[in-house]
């Protein structure tokens, strides 16, 4: 304790250092623990279930005709067809049970109050496989799932009875109504449980039986070329993970060879062959099932090995602000050595001070990581924001607690060895009068600086790469226009609707937008552009020959009239659509470029046939062919499209809508929200925002990169500076006497700068060097998140090189100045 009250005594007697110390270590702590936070939360939290390490994933890569959907839970080679997933619970030995669940958009109402929210539809085993206990009545089970439409019950997620019940007992065995069906709910689900997927937080969790009654259409219970439930299991006592495998693959060989193989048609002998050959993949699956971890394992890795050199380099001035503070402190401890004080004592006293100062700055650091996360999160899309729960947690206190006793040992541990040397007769006699200028001590300086150099190097180069990646994304040509745009999505089918009147009253909001003052055009689409979203069919084509492992595979759209003038895209031949193509008219089609190009149209389409949803009866007509516009992703290539009218669809439930304005489009969409009010003020209104709003969530991970690196490096780039600004300094005043010599001597003012200024050009050009071979790794290992470039990019390795001269030449400018100004006579006084 009187180690510790005599570190706090001494750091306080230079505020200025310990100042600039702890704002150093603060930034540079806090941004690892803000990207720790993240990592923590993405890739290394397990489920809110006990046992987790025993859970485990299963998927189904291989060839899988029919139809496929997938989502945020994992790719489509993790989903399983209904069938599957009873033939495998029956007569299984290895697993406790097995689970399947699958997302859905939910309208929850609820005595008269209706909000868009998340539903999860589970088996009756999802919850005892996660050996979960409810926090109120009961959660589902076998009972609930026996039979397809039956069981219409609900369990409600903790957070939502929370928020939307007031944690009311009194809501057991009333009803609520969920896509506007009458469930009973049952029970609440614990505390902390939100789902198996990261990135979703269901409100309620329904029966995976009832999914054709929340999503109407749907039909795909009984079919086996139907792949959409999770699955995952929960190994049995005693059982290893390899004889899992084992057994679970030799039932699931059976069924596939036995069951599904005779029921496939049209499929050539070596698709047959792998498909018969296909195996059922069993991993670990105690973080949960979620494509987010996969997609952002190399993002969050670069980013914390970023913040890591952020940090290196933040150590490396503090251990060149201590050694320049042992330089006044060499008396003091001499004299403590030579009336008996060990080295040891001594180094440990240094060691409390420099991990008292690292504990200070861990402290300070947590504030600066609360708002590095809340920068993280205002670059996220809306919904992402909303269920990642990045914060201070525990793991991440423990995180900022660890790094700084690591990293005030590391940047204590020189210093401290450093200024404790026994040299007692040649301090206390003050024959050098600097002590503390070594050659030890003045390349451990020269050193640091270079180091920092280095890292500022890498740095300022992987945030060049990012930022012209972005650069590179925001110039992609769209082919769409997005300015001046609002857009929105309503599910009247998830309310009850029939598919005729939810059709109508799309028409009605079309022509009651389009009334509103200032706006200039309305449409709709079910598929939103440029969301994330994939739709797609086999489709057949007039005069394409089709065949076993030919890709006939078109994404397909269904919009409104007068869709491609409203979203700027221009028509190349044909006709738009108009508000004659409704349900009883002839089927029409408008087809992209890209489509034309695949199925070898020509210069002819207009008037050809086809059909899609994988039908083989042409007939729907070509009338138009459009210019390509990006279909889900602004990175991607743009793929075959074809359009069909909504008013042409018999079974339509929801849609997305798009109102263009002449002026700032934010002012329309209180006049927007009425209009739909006035519709149904029952009808939650989903994702209302700007077009701009939704390519900016659409490349979110670019702008992060690129806003987060720039952020790093300018940081990083700023504290070299600071360090060598500080070694430079410090070498002036070691040299004063021999610069006052030199002057004496004959020396010009600008010869004395050109010597310091040359030892910056030798610490530059050395550390820019080892820079750039970091950078092009680094480079190397982002290469996955750049855009139309390479991570060797020599304009960004030039131009980071340039910048970097330019900051260090500035930093050793007023040093070298002051040298050159240097009174001679004064000089050779110095002591």
């Amino acid at each position: 304790m009187t180690a510790l009250r005599l570190a706090f005594r001494t750091l306080f007697k230079t505020p200025l250092v310990t100042s600039v110390a702890i704002l150093s270590l603060a930034l540079g702590i806090g941004a690892n623990a803000a990207i720790f936070s993240c990592f923590n939360e993405i890739l290394l939290s397990s489920l809110s279930a006990p046992h987790p390490d025993t859970l485990v994933n299963l998927s189904a890569p291989g060839p899988k005709p029919g139809s496929q959907s997938c989502g945020q839970a994992g790719s489509c080679e993790d989903v399983f067809s209904y069938p599957m997933f009873r033939d495998l619970q029956k007569g299984q030995t290895v697993f406790t049970g097995i689970a399947a669940h699958r997302p859905f958009g939910a309208n929850l109402a609820y005595e008269g109050q209706t909000i868009s929210g998340q539903g999860l539809l589970v088996s009756g085993s999802y919850f005892p496989v996660l050996q979960l206990v409810p926090a109120l009545g009961r959660l589902l089970d076998s009972n609930d799932d026996r039979a397809v439409g039956e069981a219409p019950v609900v369990v409600l997620s903790h957070a939502y009875w929370s928020t939307q019940f007031g944690s009311n007992p009194g809501v057991l065995n009333r009803t609520m109504i969920v896509n506007g069906q009458t469930l009973t709910i049952v029970g609440v689900a614990p505390a902390g449980f939100s789902g198996t997927t990261l990135g979703l937080q269901p409100q309620v969790f329904v029966p995976i039986t009832l999914r054709a009654r929340m999503e109407p259409g749907f039909r795909g219970f009984a079919r086996r070329q139907s792949y959409w439930a999770y699955l995952f299991a929960r190994l049995a006592p005693g059982v290893s993970f390899e004889r899992a495998t084992a057994a679970v693959n030799a039932s699931y060989h059976g069924i596939i060879n036995d069951v599904e193989a005779p029921l496939q048609k049209g499929m050539s002998d070596q698709t047959m062959a792998r498909f018969r050959a296909k195996t059922l993949t069993v991993t670990p699956g105690g973080h949960g099932q979620s494509s987010v971890p996969k997609e952002a394992r190399v993002p969050l890795q670069i980013l914390l090995g970023v913040t890591a050199l952020v940090l290196l380099i933040a150590c490396a001035n503090i251990a060149n602000l201590l050694l320049a503070r042992s330089a006044a402190r060499s008396a003091e401890m001499a004299i403590r050595l030579s009336i008996g004080a060990s080295r040891w004592q001594l180094v440990r006293q240094l060691l409390i001070e420099s991990c008292a100062l690292a504990v200070i700055g861990g402290i300070a650091g947590l504030f600066v990581a609360h708002w590095t996360l809340a920068l993280i999160l205002s670059l996220m899309p809306a919904r992402a924001a909303e269920t990642m729960h990045f914060s201070i947690s525990g793991p991440v206190v423990l995180f900022a607690a660890a790094l700084s006793i690591v990293t005030g040992i590391l940047f204590g541990l020189f210093p401290a060895l450093h200024s404790t040397r026994p040299d007692l007769v040649s301090t206390l006699k003050g024959i050098s009068g600097q002590p503390s200028g070594t050659k030890g001590a003045k390349w451990f300086r020269t050193s640091l600086a270079t180091a920092q150099i280095a890292l500022s190097m890498m740095l300022l180069a992987a945030a060049g790469l990012f930022v012209k990646s972005l650069l590179n994304v925001s110039r992609v040509d769209l082919g769409l226009r997005t300015d001046r745009m609002l857009t929105f999505g309503i599910s009247p089918s998830l309310n009850g609707y029939s598919a005729e009147r939810a059709r109508l009253l799309f028409q009605r909001l079309e022509t009651e937008l389009a009334s509103v003052p200032g706006v200039t055009g309305v449409t709709a689409a079910t598929v939103p552009v440029l969301a994330g979203s994939n739709w797609g069919n086999d489709v057949a084509v007039q005069g394409f020959q089709s065949g076993p492992d030919v890709d006939s595979n078109s994404r397909f759209n269904e919009v409104g009239p007068g869709f491609f003038r409203a979203m700027g895209i221009p028509l190349m031949a044909g006709r738009e659509f108009t508000d004659a193509d409704i349900v009883d008219a002839p089927k029409v089609a408008i087809v992209n470029e890209a489509f034309v190009q695949k199925f070898h149209l020509g210069n002819d389409a207009v008037g050809k046939l086809m059909t899609g949803g994988g039908g083989t009866k042409l007939d729907t007509t070509i009338v138009g062919v459009i210019r390509n516009a990006k279909y889900a992703q602004v990175k991607d290539k743009i793929p075959p499209v074809y359009y069909v009218p909504y008013r042409q669809d018999k079974e339509l439930g929801d849609i997305q809508i798009y109102v263009r304005t002449e002026s700032d489009p934010t002012q329309a969409a209180s006049a927007v929200s009425d209009v739909v009010r006035r519709a149904d003020p029952n009808l939650p209104i989903e994702s209302l925002k700007t077009f701009d709003r939704q390519i900016e969530e659409n490349t979110f991970m670019d702008r992060m990169m690129s806003t987060l690196s720039a952020l790093f490096a300018a940081l990083a780039t700023l504290l070299a500076a600071v360090g060598l600004y500080g070694v430079l300094a410090y070498t002036v005043a070691q040299r004063t006497r021999e610069i006052g010599l030199r002057m004496a001597l004959g020396a010009a003012p600008g010869r004395v700068r050109a010597m310091v200024l040359r030892q910056v050009g030798v610490m530059t050009l050395v550390g820019g060097a080892v820079g750039l071979l970091g950078a092009y790794q680094i480079g190397k290992g982002a290469g996955s998140l750049l855009y139309e470039m390479k991570g060797s990019d020599p304009g960004i390795l030039v131009l980071a090189a340039a910048l970097l001269t330019l900051v260090a030449l500035a930093a050793g400018f007023f040093p070298a100045r002051r040298a050159s100004r240097i009174d001679p006579m004064r000089a050779l006084r110095y002591e």
